[in-house]
């Protein structure tokens, strides 16, 4: 009997992780899972659809985080027990791994309360950031919950112990595995939803619990059937797993703090709107200041015909502006770069400057293009855009591109290039 509950209970965790790590349909499975955060979700959020609302985010951010903290202390109480009786030091490391997230779940719970502050003197971009820094701190215990995990397996595998397997451990166990299922679709999927790095954070974390459990699952019922005592070696596996996690989940909740380049499918929806006017021929030196979810600033220039009236092109700029904060929620802000489209020798130079600079580099790409025509020589400025990834220095390139243009035109013009690097 218990060789076949230990059997059934890791085929059914393999196939769930299997079918969620295939992507095939799992509407109903995550459906079940999901039903407490739906059914408290009535009880303590309005709008449960809105995701992009601060307001809605917060209240889910704070649901999920209450949920997640009453989840760990259970799991605590549980296997702490059950390492108590079996003298498992691998069990009860991972129970104080559970009270660690149940104090992460704090954190997190804290940060988005934070995060949700009206901007005020001292903070005039708002208090968005602080779901980052609650996703660093989260970040922050789960490597030092990996670090005494290490240290604790190894000075068991140095002075092993004897460890009772018994059929409540191993029920404990299973269970425990179980609900850290639960906790990481609810967090993947909501966190997803409202795009918070924090709920991902602790989705990955519920996913170092389940591939830990699953080991300390392993080596209880291994040592059931044999005499091999492998209590302390998983101790160090899962120890390096929570470890490796620690790492990856601290990369990404740093990222946003030191200013990351948007996501493309932001961008791309930003050149769609701004480029959907017919005023507008392109963009360029689009910014994304990220001051925290939903607390986005947008500063970009719009290439309009420089024939066009002025207050009409102003007047379309502004509209642009409304369309971006209403679509996007943020605050835009365009510069008018006006583009000659009806003066043939100045597209003709224009095209031999976006050649010249291909000829030096394909990754490289101009823009702001005009003339200034003078009595024996004339002007040609513009900004080149260079990628980072690019060994040669700036001046090199910029010689390059200048001494390359001057063979396509001739020198009778005089090519003016500012550097110019990219945001996105």
């Amino acid at each position: 009997m218990f060789g076949k509950l230990c059997i059934f209970s890791l085929d059914f965790l393999y196939q769930v992780c299997y079918y969620h790590q295939k992507h095939i349909n799992l509407l109903f499975i995550l459906g079940e899972f999901e039903i407490m955060i739906k059914f408290l979700s009535r009880f303590f959020i309005t709008d449960r659809t809105n995701y992009q609302d601060p307001q809605v985010r917060r209240s889910y951010g704070v649901l999920c985080g209450a949920v997640g903290i009453f989840l760990n202390i259970l799991l605590f109480a549980g296997k702490w027990t059950a390492g108590f009786l079996s003298g498992s030091i691998a069990i009860t490391a991972d129970a104080f791994n559970n009270l660690s997230d149940a104090g992460s779940s704090v954190i997190s719970l804290v940060g988005f309360k934070l995060s949700g502050q009206d901007p005020d003197r001292e903070h005039p971009f708002g208090h968005g950031r602080m779901e980052y820094i609650a996703g660093l701190f989260v970040s922050v215990a789960i490597l030092l919950m990996g670090f005494e995990l290490l240290k604790s397996s190894v000075e068991k595998i140095l002075h092993p112990e004897p460890v009772d397997s018994s059929v409540l451990t191993v029920t404990i166990l299973i269970v425990s595995i179980l609900v850290k299922l639960y906790m990481l679709f609810y967090n993947s999927r909501i966190g997803k939803k409202i795009d918070s790095g924090t709920m991902q954070a602790t989705a990955t974390d519920s996913l170092s619990d389940v591939v830990a459990t699953s080991l300390v699952l392993a080596a209880t019922i291994i040592s059931h059937f044999t005499a091999l005592n492998l209590d302390g070696w998983f101790g160090v596996l899962v120890g390096i797993f929570i470890f490796y996690t620690g790492i990856t989940t601290m990369q990404d909740t740093i990222n946003p703090l030191l200013g990351q380049p948007p996501k493309k499918e932001l961008v791309d929806k930003i050149r769609e709107i701004v480029t959907s006017d017919s005023s507008v021929f392109g963009i360029h030196d689009l910014i994304v200041h990220d001051y925290g979810p939903g607390r986005l600033m947008i500063s970009l220039h719009a290439e309009v015909p420089a024939t066009g009236n002025l207050v009409e092109t102003h007047n379309e700029i502004d509209r642009i502006e409304q369309k971006l904060q209403q679509k996007l929620n943020c605050t835009a802000t365009i510069h008018i770069d006006p583009v000659v489209t009806d003066n043939a020798e100045v597209q003709r130079l224009h095209m031999l400057a976006i050649t010249a600079a291909q000829n030096v580099n394909p990754t490289l790409s101009i823009h702001d293009f005009r003339m200034v025509q003078g009595s024996s020589c004339s002007n040609v400025i513009f900004d080149l855009l260079i990628p980072y990834d690019l060994k040669s220095t700036n001046v090199e390139i910029v010689n390059s591109v200048k001494k390359e243009f001057h063979r396509l035109a001739g020198n009778s013009y005089h090519p003016i290039i500012q550097v110019d690097r990219g945001y996105c």
